[in-house]
């Protein structure tokens, strides 16, 4: 086989989702060694601290273990903010215990060095297979996509079409087959047969703690990046992920081809032996009576069991109810005399805005890390609702896109919910002001729609609950330090049994204009409520204007009559807000595209948000036509609040009243 001359480009595209991450291809131990340090704001760790001590044992104990021998290894190490979690993974075809773990200890050494005192850090061999990461918070069983590193080989490939076909047939294959591995393995390598007999090899594996659907969520995104940013056309690349990886290169066998499981065996080849001769037609019988029974027993166990099961399972508790119980660790309790230190006793210097349900605080704990408060008002009759609801379902959420809440309060009357602090405040607070909002070119805005259509994705389908928000909005998009986009403000969300798709409220809470129209008018609430919401938020996003309206005169037209009536006379660029309109035209027009699928009067007729993502991130990817919006009104030029009482008028019929809470705090 003639050798190749293989060299990766020094990360063609890395994704840092924060400024504090690093990489390194350094010399000597840290060659082929790509790392990230404190890439979610972790922050650091003093020298000779308990942190620093977990650490170090965590780390000798996990480089050491010889127990297990999969090369899968999740462990944690001390408590509450001295705790430690580590992953490390080797990958499938490294079968030799020692290498793996010699191979996660030059990890370890290298981590430590080149991510000093830091809580979080991630970092990958290249050429010796394994992943170590590490952080103060819990990374257990959690998707995570970044960050990431992108790369390819240098040569094309030829003969494209056929070459890219059989890529990704092959790899979709690999990603089926890894994705319904057990929760030691979830890994998969193969070749196929490309153009001009060449042998494309390809290679995918996830962390094992991931769920199925997870890891398959996990695998497609990365496969997307090919075509796009990663190695278009490439005979070879690679994408590297904190949860699963992909590889695929041609003619070069990048793996150990006798250590890679094969592909499952067909149940269809299966043949039975003939029974032996002499047997009686009483001993069959028999040996049939016995099997039919057998299999009567193990459904009717299948059936108490599932039943039972199904009878576990959370119930939603209605709105109305008081005694909702919060189920969370005592270790996220904060006492109040350490808020009220934090915060100089909630003193209006640290007031970040107020709102119906209460006021937002700046703070800064006693080990200098900065925090958001909530401090829920005392005399409102939603408030304890909005704070238990919030704890329960906040607590058990882990993304990057999504607002961390760090812990909660209860003392006397006093109800507080501490939560990261993210600088930049709101999304409104640029995206409204004429002047801000010049700072957010078009890269910048498609980051942020990117980053929501994630977060509400997980919320929807990836989270171990299946969650609707119902109050998105741009208040309640926050902007971290680098602009990442990050939802926040659960009080309003609602917990959704996986199989369950749509629900019915007696009390409607959100904003008007954000909510679709079978919620703000027969309370009636799905997934598809919240893809109304986005669309909305793209559609401001893209031209700077609030829903409420674009001012005509003395009239405002509604945003979406006005995006519509320009979209369906031919002139969308009239949408585009006038300090992007010359930054990548095709791009801004595609996601007004998919702004107005989402906003379409027919729930049914919008997109699932996991298509939405992919809509987002495959340009080549074909959409439908949208049909007219919800709300529109053809005349043109119209005072929203005529919409409103439109949508109070259609709504006077039914028996309950629905009252609307407009929330417009700022929740940090």
């Amino acid at each position: 086989m003639a050798s190749i001359s293989f060299h990766y480009s020094l990360f063609l595209l890395i994704i840092t989702i924060f400024s504090s991450s690093k990489l390194a291809n350094a010399a000597n131990n840290t060659q082929n060694f790509h790392y990230f340090c404190d890439f979610n704001n972790r922050g650091n760790f003093t020298n000779n601290s308990t942190y620093q001590t977990n650490l170090k044992t965590l780390l000798s104990t996990l480089t050491s273990n010889t127990q297990i021998n999969y090369g899968f290894y999740n462990f944690s190490n001390g408590q509450n903010t001295n705790k430690v979690n580590a992953i490390a993974l080797c990958r499938g075809d490294v079968k030799n215990q020692n290498d793996c773990l010699s191979c996660l200890k030059a990890s370890s050494n290298n981590l430590t060095q080149l991510c000093p005192n830091q809580k979080e850090a991630i970092g990958w061999y290249e050429d010796e297979k394994c992943m170590l990461r590490y952080s103060d918070r819990s990374i257990f069983r959690l998707l995570e996509t970044g960050p990431a590193y992108y790369a390819n080989n240098l040569a094309n490939a030829t003969d494209l079409s056929v070459f890219n076909e059989t890529v990704r047939d092959l790899l979709d294959n690999l990603t089926q087959r890894a994705s319904s591995g057990d929760s030691s393995l979830k890994f998969a390598a193969d070749s196929a047969r490309g153009p001009n007999d060449q042998t494309i090899y390809g290679l995918v594996q996830c962390t094992p703690d991931l769920s199925e659907s997870d890891c398959s969520s996990c695998l497609v995104q990365s496969v997307a990046r090919i075509p796009i940013d990663c190695c278009k056309d490439k005979i070879g690349g690679r994408v590297v992920r904190p949860s699963c990886n992909m590889r695929f290169e041609t003619n070069f066998p990048f793996y150990d081809l006798t250590a890679t499981p094969p592909p499952p065996l067909s149940t269809t080849n299966n043949t039975s032996s003939p029974p032996p001769p002499g047997k009686s037609k009483t001993t069959t019988i028999i040996a049939i009576v016995v099997s039919v029974v057998a299999i009567m027993v193990l459904i009717l166990i299948f059936i108490y069991l599932r039943v039972r099961k199904r009878s576990k399972k959370f119930r939603i508790q209605e709105e109305e109810e008081d005694d909702d119980e919060i189920e969370i660790s005592e270790s996220l309790q904060f006492k109040l005399d350490t808020i009220r230190d934090a915060t100089n006793d909630f003193c209006d210097e640290n007031k970040l805005g107020q709102g119906g349900f209460g006021t937002v605080y700046r703070g800064t704990l006693p080990n200098g890390q900065e925090i958001g408060v909530k401090r829920l008002s005392k005399d409102s009759g939603q408030g304890d609702l909005e704070f238990k609801n919030e704890v329960v379902l906040v607590a058990k959420l882990q993304h990057r896109n999504l607002v961390r809440l760090l812990g909660f309060c209860i003392e006397g009357r006093e109800r507080l919910l501490v939560y990261e602090f993210v600088p930049n405040k709101s999304l409104d607070y640029f995206i409204f002001d004429e002047t801000k909002r010049a700072c957010l070119n078009w890269e910048r805005r498609y980051k942020i729609i990117a980053g929501i259509a994630r977060g509400i994705l997980y919320l929807h389908e990836d989270s171990r609950l299946r969650i609707i928000h119902r109050d998105l909005k741009a208040s309640n998009i926050l902007l971290d330090g680098e602009m990442n986009p990050k939802i926040a403000d659960f009080g309003m969300a609602r917990l959704f049994a996986v199989d369950q798709t749509q629900e019915n409220t007696n009390r409607i809470v959100g904003t008007y204009g954000y909510m679709a129209p079978e919620y703000a008018m027969h309370g009636q609430f799905s997934v598809k409520s919240d893809v109304f919401s986005f669309g909305v938020l793209i559609l401001e996003i893209i031209s700077g204007h609030k829903n409420s309206g674009v001012r005509h005169g003395d009239t405002n037209e509604y945003l979406l009559s006005f995006v519509w009536r320009n979209w369906r006379d031919g002139s969308p660029t009239n949408i585009i807000d006038p300090t992007i309109i010359n930054d990548s035209v095709n791009e801004v027009l595609r996601c007004i595209h998919i702004g107005l699928l989402c906003v379409q009067e027919n729930a049914t007729s919008r997109p699932t948000m996991a298509s939405v993502v992919l809509m987002l991130n495959s340009h080549s990817l074909s959409l439908s036509r949208p049909s007219e919006p919800a709300f529109y009104v053809g005349s043109g030029a119209v005072d929203f609040q005529d919409i409103m009482m439109q949508s109070s008028e259609h709504n006077s019929g039914q028996e309950s009243i629905n009252k609307v809470s407009i929330t417009e705090l700022y929740p940090r």
